[in-house]
């Protein structure tokens, strides 16, 4: 059984394509693969689902939540209240569709898991930080008094001098991969480009958190960072202070 569907991502150009039935009793697919039809063909782009709702649909199947996840590394944005604050704890929104895992030919062999000695070289080679908003594993979010870091690995379409473009991996925490473009391309001749355009000064910076692996942030950052990490009470203080002085 096949129903069409209206596919919204750009990259499938907005083309009205065929899907299989997530609930066809009869095709031979995995779990995580009905689970993707079903967000596809029920909930629809955007659209808020529960829990709930996804266990009612898969009666007697175990771990239907995983499955679900396991969507996330194929491009799939599924967001909880953590990436997306205006959700209740029982709301997730099903964001954004990924690579097509129904078909194979269309699934890159990059989504394949990694090894954790692999894993454990794109931790190493990022400092353990996340390359979007340099948060590190286990650091508390500058607004939240209580919620952790924890850094996963994301796949990053990559084009290289010359034209050609390569899977690689980068660091990123859940909440950026979760809230982000996680499949969006980077350009190593835009950067270049945009180097370029510096002055010498600037370049030489930029050149010294290269040869070193960070930024290294300046006297004010550091001073902005213990600022956020204090309840609103003190903050205000620290802003009543700051006002009178001025």
């Amino acid at each position: 059984m096949f129903r069409a569907f209206w596919l919204s991502d750009v990259s499938k150009k907005g083309a009205r394509v065929v899907l299989p039935a997530w609930d066809d009793a009869g095709a031979k697919y995995g779990t995580k693969v009905r689970v993707a039809l079903w967000l596809l063909s029920v909930i629809g782009e955007g659209n808020l689902f529960t829990k709930a709702r996804l266990r009612d649909a898969f009666p007697g199947v175990e771990q239907v939540d995983r499955r679900m996840r396991d969507l996330r590394p194929h491009g799939w944005q599924i967001l909880t209240n953590k990436e997306d604050a205006s959700l209740s704890p029982n709301e997730l929104r099903f964001a954004k569709a990924g690579e097509e895992v129904w078909d194979p030919r269309k699934t890159s062999a990059s989504s394949e898991t990694l090894s954790n000695k692999q894993r454990m070289a794109v931790f190493v080679g990022d400092d353990f930080m996340c390359v979007i908003c340099g948060i590190t594993g286990g650091e508390v979010y500058p607004e939240s008094e209580y919620e952790t870091a924890q850094l996963t690995i994301t796949r990053r379409p990559v084009e290289l001098v010359g034209g050609d473009t390569a899977i690689q991996y980068v660091t990123e925490c859940r909440r950026c991969k979760s809230g982000g473009p996680v499949s969006s391309a980077a350009s190593v001749p835009e950067v270049i480009d945009s180097i370029s355009v510096l002055s010498p000064d600037e370049q030489e910076t930029l050149a010294s958190w290269i040869v070193g692996g960070r930024r290294r942030p300046s006297h004010v950052d550091r001073i902005w960072s213990e600022y956020r990490r204090l309840p609103a009470e003190a903050r205000e203080s620290v802003a009543d202070h700051l006002r009178f002085t001025l």
